[in-house]
């Protein structure tokens, strides 16, 4: 196995702990993914020449959709892309609400290497490309002659965006002259607006001359700002997750045609090249997909996203439009837990202990009896398996050397623990709880 860094280590530990999935590094124990892994890359090479690419991510609960989600985002950061991910829900991030997923897309855009919330490291990068550019073609220059005329180069760059977002080169010059005066204020609440965040003072509207919020059409030209931004700044484009749309499903009627409309609407205009190096991704249920209250609701958008699955899974075409994740098995789920013990070790004060304590035999009998409380469906274990594996397993034998997990460990699952995506797939019949 790979070494990663101790901070990667770390966070993906911490992640497993709370039975959440981690936000990256997640090569260092996934399974199962690398027959989607030389397509993908062959698609993002495509999108970081100006093309724009869709891709759609279908899979049952338990599947590991987000996992996969985030597992590409660090394939496509390696890439050197920019990336986001957006969870859709109902109360916080509704689809249809463009200038919202826009907002979320922004607090969630990370670099390689950077941590969430990336707009203004990237804004700063590019101006300084922009005045690397200037001196390359007048020497050196006086501060002021440095300033105007890379304020004049980056008009040149945002013309075609300005011609249907104005607001934002007109945020943009503003920005840079408060960055210049040491304006701290006027900077970041500059940077604010763009990101989309309401409750922006209005003495920072009234220094950049725009007015109210970012709205749905506003939004798609900041993207396209983003976008333009991020090729000139010499990142290969961008990747954005939408993460379990199957939400729509759940939405008044109304809101749920607005969504897939915006869906839509998205998909047809990066096949018009209107956002060139976006790579858009969507994750939903089968359900989703096929059933009444979802994308059948809407034909012209089933038929963009129709593909036929044959019997064997085998066989799936990963260039395809969609593809479906197949269901964790118990050697898969395995396979995981020795992954993430090889994790642990390169952070245990005690390896030898571990590796001793936790072997192959006592990880496989965890994993059986964690799907045995569940069920037998080995699909709704593998959140709760890596959680037990992680919290009450391995770190007590790293930190009682008398800790002995044979003897000394006794496996409960409580109904608290189950997501409300879990309680749903499993019947009352299922679940042999502790309670």
């Amino acid at each position: 196995m790979t070494t990663i860094s101790p901070a990667r280590a770390d966070e993906i530990l911490d992640a497993l702990r709370r039975g959440t999935v981690p936000e990256s590094a997640l090569d260092a124990f996934a399974v199962g993914l690398d027959p989607y892994r030389d397509t993908l890359l062959a698609e993002l090479s495509q999108a970081s020449t100006g093309r724009g690419r869709f891709k759609a991510v279908r899979g049952d609960y338990g599947t590991g959709k987000t996992f996969f989600a985030r597992w590409f985002q660090g394939l496509a950061r390696a890439e050197g892309f920019a990336s986001s991910e957006v969870q859709i829900s109902e109360a916080e991030t509704p689809l249809h609400r463009l200038e919202t997923v826009y907002r979320r897309l922004i607090e969630h855009l990370m670099i390689e290497g950077g941590e969430r919330g990336a707009m203004r490291a990237i804004i700063d990068g590019w101006f300084y490309a922009l005045e690397e550019e200037v001196l390359a073609r007048e020497g050196d220059c006086a501060e002021d002659r440095l300033l105007q005329a890379s304020e004049a180069l980056m008009t040149e760059r945002l013309r075609p965006i300005e011609r249907q977002a104005p607001a934002f080169g007109a945020c943009l010059r503003t920005y840079r002259r408060a960055v210049a005066a040491g304006d701290e204020a006027l900077a970041s609440g500059l940077i604010a607006w763009m990101s989309g965040q309401p409750n922006v003072a209005a003495a920072v509207k009234r220094a950049a001359g725009i007015k109210g919020d970012i709205d749905h059409f506003g939004a798609l030209g900041f993207l396209q700002g983003l976008l333009l931004i991020l090729r000139d700044s010499g990142f290969s484009g961008l990747v954005l997750v939408l993460d379990e749309v199957e939400t729509l499903q759940r939405v008044r009627g109304d809101v749920r045609e607005k969504s897939l409309n915006a869906l839509r609407q998205l998909m047809d205009e990066i096949d018009a090249g209107r956002f060139p190096g976006l790579y858009l991704m969507i994750t939903g249920t089968p359900a989703f997909f096929d059933g009444p209250q979802g994308v059948q609701r809407l034909p012209p958008l089933a038929q963009r996203l129709h593909v036929d699955f044959g019997a064997d899974g085998r066989f799936d075409n990963p260039r395809a439009v969609q593809i479906r994740l197949r269901a964790f098995d118990m050697e898969r789920l395995v396979e995981v837990g020795r992954n993430v013990r090889a994790v642990f070790v390169q952070r245990s004060a005690a390896a030898d202990r571990v590796l001793a304590h936790v072997d192959d035999a006592l990880i496989t009998d965890l994993a059986t009896a964690v799907t045995g409380r569940l069920g037998g469906k080995v699909g709704v274990a593998p959140r709760i398996f890596l959680k037990k594996l992680v919290a009450e397993v391995l770190d007590r034998v790293d930190q009682f050397p008398d800790f002995d997990p044979r003897k000394d460990y006794q496996l409960v699952v409580q109904l608290a623990e189950l997501s409300q995506d879990e309680r749903r797939v499993l019947s009352p019949d299922d679940i042999q709880l502790d309670l």
